[in-house]
């Protein structure tokens, strides 16, 4: 057998290791190509109807509902770690549903008393208002039911009626997440000619019909509306990624701030297509069936939670999102806060 020296001289050893950049935690730091802030996450919230009512999800453990004043205490709490911005996702009571969902853009909706409650108590954070009929329909589809199939230009009418009820109560965003052709210009025009020209648009560009949204459907209450049917006919096929820049060019062109991908981890090759081809902010969702998986697991002793919610997150920003949604984040925030606590106590004790 050959001596180490003589292995080097017949240049066994290599001139080139990668192992040198990892070798200490300090140099794994240095040469980090992305890094996770809080001012990368947005927090999903459902707001219901009451007063001091915090209720579980079942399908999304460590999630809840929260009645106004409620949320109003959970949305403090987020700024307090830095989160800077929160999106909000009514649970409608099942009287207020209708087929024409004429509720969505009730002035006094859930959702505008919402909006009211938090910049009036919390004004420094941003507010996403999702835009989208399924919360307000009776059969769960985002748009309106004409014929038997979802009818796109008649949605539309209603989304700028429901955008414009948002938009008054203080909205910072508006969030159309229903897939209708065309509702991003329709938006746009109807907001700027309301006198809303700087409430910005983050338009649901690449929005695939998944199976990862089940939980959501369950915690806003629109899954028993759905029954067995589908969304076939408007979100995205997962099969097509070159769509998705097709359908983030018609958004961005018709005047949106910012696109998202949705859902996240399964589709990061679309994040990163996206991500390459236009100059806007490019959100991603990680949905409410890639959260609940990671709790699941979590739960039967199968992976460690947090670690490997923090890969997912660097996923993220590695494929090129600038923003993420994603029901961990005051888990995530209270975690990048305590890292950097941690690194300030060690640098001060030296």
């Amino acid at each position: 057998m050959k001596s180490t020296t003589d292995m080097m001289h017949l240049g066994a050893f290599p001139h080139v290791r990668m192992r040198r950049n990892r070798k200490s935690v300090w140099s794994r730091n240095l040469v980090a190509e992305n890094r996770l802030s809080v001012h990368d996450l947005i927090l999903p919230l459902f707001v219901q109807e009451g007063e001091g009512h915090v209720t579980p999800v079942e399908s999304m453990p460590g999630v809840e509902r929260y009645s106004i004043d409620q949320l109003v205490l959970q949305v403090r709490r987020a700024a307090h770690t830095g989160i800077c911005a929160v999106a909000l996702f009514p649970v409608v009571a099942q009287d207020k549903k209708s087929e024409l969902a004429e509720e969505a853009y009730n002035p006094n909706n859930l959702m505008c008393r919402a909006i009211r409650a938090i910049k009036k108590e919390v004004p420094y954070v941003g507010i996403i208002g999702d835009v989208a009929l399924d919360p307000y329909t009776s059969h769960g589809q985002d748009g309106l039911v004409m014929q038997g199939d979802v009818a796109n230009d008649e949605t539309i009418s209603v989304l700028i009626r429901q955008a414009l009820s948002l938009a008054e109560a203080g909205c910072d965003i508006v969030a159309p997440s229903d897939m209708m052709d065309g509702r991003i210009g329709a938006i746009r025009q109807a907001l700027d000619t309301a006198g809303y020209p700087l409430v910005q648009i983050l338009a649901y560009a690449a929005k695939y019909a998944s199976s990862f949204y089940g939980p959501f459907r369950d915690a806003v209450g629109s899954a028993a509306n759905l029954g067995g049917g589908n969304k076939y006919s408007y979100q995205m096929n997962p099969a097509n990624g070159e769509e998705a820049i097709r359908e983030v060019a018609l958004d961005i062109e018709e005047g949106a701030d910012m696109v998202m991908v949705k859902p996240g981890m399964p589709y990061l090759d679309v994040v990163r297509h996206v991500s390459e081809h236009f100059s806007v902010p490019v959100f991603a969702y990680q949905v409410s069936g890639e959260y609940a998986m990671l709790k699941a697991a979590e739960t039967l002793g199968w992976l460690d939670y947090k670690r490997a919610m923090m890969e997912a997150m660097i996923s993220f920003k590695r494929a090129g999102a600038t923003g993420i949604f994603t029901y961990a984040a005051l888990d995530i925030a209270e975690w990048l806060l305590e890292h950097s606590t941690k690194h300030t106590a060690l640098m001060e004790s030296r």
